[in-house]
């Protein structure tokens, strides 16, 4: 049976950590002294309240977890961060209806962007952060963070590791889990802070640098400005934040093998990065013509704007700096695909990850060989390793999941009225936590206020279930989960 004492005892710990984190965020809001401050100030206590209640349920509880109940304490820990996240909204009046609120707080947490608010620029100064800074926080994961923070919170932490991670090949940087987190973390907050210096060189001020500095690196997309960055209208800040994002979109563990280990040729020898790198450069130079061909745009201009999007909605961060509605719809079909694939594994980005897409590339290519060799025993190598048959069989499962709930939402918000372009787009956008959509009726510039609530529940459910790559939650709802043994 599960063992509820050990999961109320880490969600209650977890809650905890929420409510440390919207302290920074009240620190914020009494900076600017704005109409924020009571709801920060009561949502903590609200928290610290449920917090203690859960410890208290949770005591005498041992420290390690089963499998199951490491499935069940991530899903959960996603749910109860983003449904007590919605209390700044709701307490301050700025969103008033629950599902908007929890739609909002997930697609942060998620990384995934979408926005059911209009008009970002009417929010006070502390909302606009807890916004980013949900971004920031689910980037690499809530549970991972936790990890990284206090180790001896979680017991079993390489279950719940191994719960919450993206991709289906991890590299370990060190032997315990805790000081892998806690490196990859410092790669993160080092990419950050570079980031937001960048941002600071080239144009914007303080305030502006901190929120697109943790949107960026996050891969999430939420922007302080209704244009996005498209605001600045600066070509420098818009290559600054392409640059950012491609690396945000790289595995972590490589990049600090590769930069900090001086090991740059792993990384230009790794097969997933130059899938990556090749994925970039065959949109980015069709886009590029289409853009110069159809739209007029001159040669820069079309490089500048196809290498962003094209980065953007592969690594599923949705920011924009330009309308990609007035695009041709040739193009529309090439950043689908980017939405589909994502980047690499072990990153902040989404989607399918690109090391699945080298897989079943060699699966393919595998399986032609076999027709005509069908006595063979052909190995399938990634990066000189054998990938194993199990390994195989998750990749295909994952495939035809990932595809199959694909369609089923995409049928249901046809169901709900929205249009095709929209009902497919939308769907690849919340399972691939990518943010922008692609249509007329709600474009890549335009919220998501339009979805009526049936719609926004079905999408924080699919934002949840991409960020937990599908399995981790899926798991949860089969009959044998909840069976004795």
């Amino acid at each position: 049976m599960i063992n509820w004492r050990i999961i109320a005892k880490i969600l209650g710990s977890l809650l905890f950590i929420e409510a440390l984190l919207m302290l920074i965020c009240l620190g914020v809001a009494l900076y600017f002294n704005e109409s924020d401050v009571f709801a920060f100030l009561l949502s903590i206590v609200i928290i610290f309240f449920f917090g203690f209640v859960l410890k208290f349920m949770g005591r005498n509880a041992d420290n390690t977890l089963s499998r199951k109940e490491a499935y069940l304490v991530v899903t959960l820990s996603w749910i109860i961060f983003s449904l007590f996240g919605t209390l700044p909204f709701m307490i301050s009046g700025y969103i008033t209806s629950f599902t908007d609120a929890f739609f909002e707080t997930m697609s942060g947490f998620s990384t995934t962007g979408a926005s059911i608010i209009d008009d970002v620029e009417r929010l006070t100064h502390g909302l606009l952060f807890w916004r980013s800074f949900t971004q920031w926080i689910g980037g690499l994961g809530i549970v991972f963070f936790t990890i990284a923070l206090l180790p001896s919170m979680v017991g079993g932490s390489t279950k719940v590791f191994a719960a919450e991670a993206t991709g289906p090949i991890r590299t370990k940087l060190h032997p315990r889990l805790s000081m892998s987190a806690k490196w990859i973390w410092m790669v993160y907050l080092l990419l950050t802070l570079s980031c937001m210096g960048c941002f600071m060189v080239f144009g914007m001020d303080w305030w502006e640098s901190i929120n697109y500095g943790m949107t960026s690196t996050a891969t999430g997309g939420f922007a302080i400005n209704n244009s996005s960055i498209a605001t600045f209208q600066s070509p420098a800040l818009e290559y600054v934040c392409t640059f950012f994002c491609f690396l945000s979109g790289i595995n972590f563990t490589l990049l600090y093998f590769s930069v900090a280990k001086l090991k740059v040729k792993d990384l230009l020898r790794n097969a997933e990065f130059k899938f990556y790198i090749a994925v970039i450069v065959g949109s980015t130079l069709f886009i590029m013509w289409q853009l110069m061909l159809h739209n007029g745009y001159d040669v820069e201009h079309a490089f500048r704007s196809a290498i962003f999007q094209t980065v953007a909605f592969l690594t599923t961060t949705g920011l924009f700096s330009d309308d990609a509605a007035l695009w041709p719809h040739a193009t529309w079909v090439v950043l689908a695909g980017c939405m589909f694939m994502g980047a690499c594994s072990g990153s902040t980005s989404g989607a399918f990850k690109c090391i699945r897409g080298v897989m079943v590339l060699k699966v393919i290519r595998n399986e032609l060989q076999q027709i005509l060799h069908p006595n063979a025993v052909l190995p399938l190598k990634l990066n000189g390793l054998n990938v194993p048959m199990q390994k195989r069989v998750t990749l295909l499962a994952f495939l035809a999941s990932y595809l199959g709930m694909l369609v089923i939402v995409a049928f249901a918000m046809m169901a709900c009225g929205i249009d095709h372009t929209n009902a497919i787009t939308i769907s690849l956008s919340c399972i691939g936590n990518v943010g922008p959509s692609l249509g007329l009726e709600i474009g890549p510039t335009m919220s998501w206020s339009m979805l009526p609530g049936v719609a926004k529940w079905l999408c924080s459910f699919m934002m949840l279930v991409g960020r937990l790559e599908i399995f981790t939650v899926l798991v949860i709802l089969t009959p044998a989960f909840w069976k004795k043994n």
